[in-house]
């Protein structure tokens, strides 16, 4: 193809021409207009000396494009005949005449054109041949071209083919050593068409190849005699920075030789293609085994050049210094690299002679680089620095490396850097990261790790036992036992954030995460439970204003999903019963919403049956309150007088916690007052029995003292005291004992809440703080405060072991009865059962933890008590007894 803009030596003279052309067999009367058609006319025969050589007009108007461009000697048609004719040279003038002359004609009308001889700009004589033009006697008629057959093939001149290749030879030459060409680039293509279509492709294509095999091995001349140290890569920063600069200069410029010697070649190689293009499209075209002009040229210099052992090796040795000093942060020549390496693709031995090379190189450098820096930096710092390579290394694929190099070089160095340290790294920084909660650092670290095979699940190893250790020292260690459920709170939330943000939310660590919890929250049974328990106690009782309405529902959700995790939910259920009872009783309770609301979500949590009773509570509650009313319209009703408003409270006794009755001595008005409404509710709901308990009452007196009058909200033990002074200024300890009948030790906080507390409505000799033997009280006339109504806490007495212990034996008891009731339903279903399969049933059945030895000891005592039997052929085999 020849440049565009170059003149055509023969450009088409201003008149219309019809000329058929030589091309690629295609019929070339597609230029012709619709009425005129061709013929060939066997009968008619004219001689002709020779065939045209001059380029190939278009068959058409002067409308087509000009001689200067390049598509204007490709795009022809032949002429295909009977005989084979390779060029008919054959120029054509029409004659029109005039519209006027046309319609008075009738006549036929022949024009002949003779043939004569014309000179071409290649030394090729032309022959013009014959045309008849016939116009029958209709106005306006089709008019006929025949054209007639050479009577023998053109044949070229003497000596035109060497004179012909000397052309083309001097050319290549200049093109070569980069001077000017003699001829004009259009002739020279012209020539190599002329050539080709005479069948001395195959000789052409030698002789071309000889010429540029001839050039090529003179350059490898300037390779091997160049002054070049040899250069040795050294993968060590240390070691690289006492390599000596003479020895990095020279392989520069080594490179920028072979680089400028490749982009020679190539500029080289697109010119003589443009001269030999007709060759490259049809003799190279239709032999397969033939390389094309370009594939020529570059199998030539991959043979002559960059196969020689000495030049292939300094150019690649020079190659990975220049990576290598980019690697310890100097600036390079990033295009030449781009260059070269785009030059070894291009010659198909990148992955041979360098990727394999460099890739070793790579290893080599990051392994000893990942020893080193494990050892010496700290592993967020190291994190980071792994980071920035692995960017630097994708950097480099972008830039000049091929795109086949990123996946292995990429796994290289994730190989070298992570792979080979991830235990260490785990072993090392985690456990820090984790407890200071760097989010940035273990976002990086879980990212980098997803990279590495089996990163991920090394790293969720680690985060088990992490959070199996940090929770354990949490539950175990009773010192903590005031600050335990806030603390396993506090660890959730930055748990669960880590998993959110760090970890992607990846399910693995969220289930591993519940696993680890749940192992360790159970290291030490029912403990957790209980704390659980009385943690909600202290939120929802009234006086608690740490929280809002939507902040308390929030925390009620997040001890839900710590209650969850722990396996005695029994335990949970006995204490938070116990205190929900004293909140409802004594109208702590902060919120009734938040108190049902939390209800709902143990029953969604456990089962309609774990909260039955919690539910009854309410329930008893709520119709209490429908009694008093019925109660006081009773009273009214009856017209009973009386000082003393009651208000009573019906608890079932199945659903309350078990109090134990404490007998006491009530003024005669309360006594009263108890018979009147023992009548009223038994009248109402016979076959019920009524058991007063004392210990859960309380009341608001009225008194007088120095300063006025004031209102005392106070428990019945202490109503029963307080009294005692309408009698007497001063009693003894001894004598307030036998009045009231207050067990001693219930006694003894109930004075110290008069006497000591705050709000001392009693004065106490001798002054202390405890109650002692002895003790003299008497009604302090002098006591201040500045609210009307005065609430007096009970001195309330710390959870003894012995009453934790009850609790616990309680629940324990409880499970007897849930696991003999499991037994025999399973039994009474299935009548006859192996034992490792009645234990299998009976652990899916039961939703809270049991020894086998406590299993077994069920067993037993159903047996004992006739619920069962032993097979007596089996022992092992158990028989339900009917």
């Amino acid at each position: 193809m020849f440049p565009t803009g170059l003149s055509s030596p023969n450009p088409p003279p201003p008149a219309q021409e019809v000329r058929p052309a030589a091309s690629d067999g295609n019929n070339g009367n597609s230029n012709n207009s619709a009425s005129k058609k061709r013929k060939i006319n066997s009968s008619e025969k004219e001689d002709f000396d020779s065939v045209t050589s001059s380029p190939p007009k278009n068959f058409s108007n002067s409308s087509s494009p000009s001689s200067g461009t390049s598509s204007s000697y490709h795009n022809q048609k032949k002429l295909r005949f009977e005989d084979t004719v390779d060029f008919i040279g054959l120029d054509v003038k029409m004659a029109e005449e005039s519209s006027s002359s046309a319609s008075s004609s009738n006549k036929t009308k022949n024009v002949f054109l003779a043939a004569g001889v014309g000179h071409h700009a290649n030394g090729l004589t032309k022959t013009v041949g014959s045309a008849t033009f016939s116009n029958n006697s209709k106005p306006g008629a089709a008019k006929k071209l025949i054209i007639k057959n050479f009577k023998e093939k053109p044949k070229l001149p003497e000596n035109y083919t060497d004179e012909t290749w000397q052309k083309l030879k001097e050319a290549v030459e200049a093109i070569q050593n980069s001077t000017s060409i003699k001829y004009n680039l259009e002739e020279l293509y012209q020539a190599v068409e002329n050539l080709c279509s005479h069948k001395i492709s195959a000789k052409l294509y030698k002789q071309l190849r000889v010429v540029c095999e001839d050039h090529i091995k003179a350059q490898i001349h300037q390779f091997r005699e160049y002054p070049f140290l040899s250069v040795h890569v050294f993968w060590d920063f240390s070691n690289f920075l006492n390599q000596t600069y003479t020895e990095a200069l020279d392989s520069v410029l080594f490179l920028k030789k072979i680089d400028k010697c490749w982009q020679d070649h190539c500029r080289q190689m697109i010119m003589i293609r443009s001269i030999f293009l007709f060759l490259d499209r049809t003799y190279v075209l239709q032999n397969s085994m033939l390389p094309s002009i370009w594939d020529m040229g570059l199998e030539l210099f991959r043979f002559y050049i960059i196969s020689d052992q000495k030049v292939q090796n300094k150019t690649i040795d020079g190659i990975l210094l220049l990576i290598e000093r980019e690697r310890s942060g100097e600036a390079i020549d990033r295009s030449l690299l781009r260059s070269l390496l785009s030059m070894l693709s291009d010659l198909q031995i990148y992955q041979d002679s360098f990727e394999q090379r460099f890739l070793e190189e790579t290893n080599r450098l990051y392994a000893a680089e990942g020893q080193r820096l494990m050892q010496e930096r700290e592993v967020p710092e190291y994190l980071h620095h792994v980071n920035k390579r692995l960017e630097e290394e994708a950097d480099r694929v972008i830039t000049y490396l091929d795109q086949s190099t990123q996946k292995p070089l990429i796994a290289t160095v994730e190989k070298q850097l992570l792979g080979e340290h991830l235990t260490a790294t785990l072993q090392k920084g985690l456990n820090h990261l984790l407890d200071e909660n760097r989010i940035q650092d273990l976002s990086l670290l879980y990212q980098l790790f997803s990279r590495v095979r089996g990163g991920v699940q090394v790293l969720l190893q680690h985060w088990i036992e992490y959070i199996k250790a940090f929770g354990s020292t949490i539950v175990i260690n009773p010192e903590k036992d005031k600050t335990m459920v806030q603390e396993l709170l506090d660890f959730k939330d930055k748990v669960d954030h880590i998993i959110d943000i760090c970890f992607l939310k990846n399910e693995k660590f969220v289930n591993a995460m519940k696993e680890a919890f749940e192992t360790f929250i159970n290291k030490r049974p029912n403990k957790p439970a209980e704390l659980i328990a009385k943690y909600v106690d202290s939120k929802l009782r009234a006086g608690n204003k740490e929280a809002t309405d939507e902040e308390l529902e929030k925390m009620l959700d997040k001890i839900m999903i710590i209650f969850r995790f722990i396996y005695g939910k029994d335990v949970f259920e006995a204490f938070y019963k116990k205190d929900l009872a004293k909140r409802l009783l004594v109208g702590k309770s902060a919120s009734v919403d938040a108190e049902k609301s939390m209800l709902s979500k143990l029953k969604h949590e456990c089962g309609a049956a774990f909260t039955s009773k919690l539910e009854g509570m309410f329930k008893d509650m709520e119709l209490s309150k429908d009694i008093m009313v019925q109660f006081k319209q009773h009273m009214q009703c009856q017209n009973i007088p009386g000082n003393i408003e009651l208000t009573v409270n019906i608890l079932t006794m199945g659903y309350w916690p078990t109090y134990v009755p404490m007998e006491v001595h009530l003024p005669a008005e309360m006594v009263k007052l108890q018979e009147i409404f023992k009548s009223f509710y038994l009248g109402k709901h016979s076959g019920r029995k009524l058991q007063w308990q004392s210990t859960l009452g309380h009341c608001v007196l009225k008194a007088e003292f120095k300063e006025g009058k004031k209102e005392l909200q106070v428990s019945l033990f202490q109503t029963l005291v307080l009294l005692m002074f309408n009698e007497g200024e001063e009693f003894t300890l001894e004598e307030i004992k036998q009045a009231t009948g207050i067990e001693d030790s219930e006694l003894r906080r109930t004075l110290q809440s008069l006497a000591c507390g705050k709000a001392r409505v009693l004065s106490k000799l001798p002054k202390s703080k405890d109650v002692e033997d002895g003790d003299k009280f008497s009604c302090n006339d002098d006591f201040r405060h500045k609210l009307f109504r005065i609430k007096i806490n009970q001195i309330q007495m710390k959870e003894t072991v012995e009453e934790q212990a009850s609790t616990t034996e309680r629940v324990f008891q409880d499970r007897q009865y849930q696991i003999d009731a499991a037994i025999v339903r399973i039994m009474k279903m299935r009548k006859t059962l192996s034992h490792n399969l009645l234990v299998s049933e009976v652990y899916n059945q039961l939703k809270f933890p049991v020894k086998p030895a406590d299993l077994k000891k069920r067993i037993e005592s159903l047996i004992d008590r006739d619920y069962m039997e032993r097979d007596k052929e089996n022992p092992n085999q158990y028989n339900y007894v009917a």
